[in-house]
């Protein structure tokens, strides 16, 4: 396994934990958040550009949920 491949496991898993405890916690939102950056940044790396956009995108969405939930009483 080369360490792109690694880095990829590892943003991808970390996406799938943060996003399966999302409802537990605003933390965890921004956790998905920040897995789903290191996704995007795998997928351009590997040369997957659509990839690496859709995980910006998700990203971007993640964020912008977690400022939601962190602002609510």
């Amino acid at each position: 396994m080369t360490p792109l491949s690694a880095f990829g496991l590892f943003a991808v898993s970390m996406m799938m934990i943060f996003y399966a405890f999302e409802e537990r916690s605003p933390w965890c939102v921004l956790g998905f958040a920040a897995a789903c950056a290191l996704g995007s940044i795998y997928g351009f790396l590997q040369g997957a550009w659509p990839f690496g956009l859709v995980e910006a995108v998700w990203s971007a969405v993640a964020l912008r949920k977690w400022r939601r939930a962190s602002l609510a009483p």
